[in-house]
């Protein structure tokens, strides 16, 4: 089983919910990706997206304090 340390992958991030949705939006980019080129791998997309932000292989962008009043 794959175990997650939620407050290790929420460090320096403002908002868990930035966190949850750029999860989510990377593993549908990894299915994608795995469709298309017919890939099978027993990993599961979300996990390898965790695995791409906890070793900052890729970032989440969150919006401003302005912007999240002004919304």
């Amino acid at each position: 089983m794959h175990k997650v340390n939620v407050d290790e992958l929420f460090a320096g991030k403002q908002s868990k919910y930035a966190l949850v949705v750029g999860v989510a939006k990377r593993a549908r980019e990894i299915t994608a990706e795995q469709e298309e080129s017919g890939e099978v791998t027993d990993d599961k997309p979300v996990l390898i997206a965790i695995d791409e932000i906890k070793n900052h292989e890729i970032g989440i962008l969150e919006p401003d304090d302005d912007e999240l009043q002004n919304s």
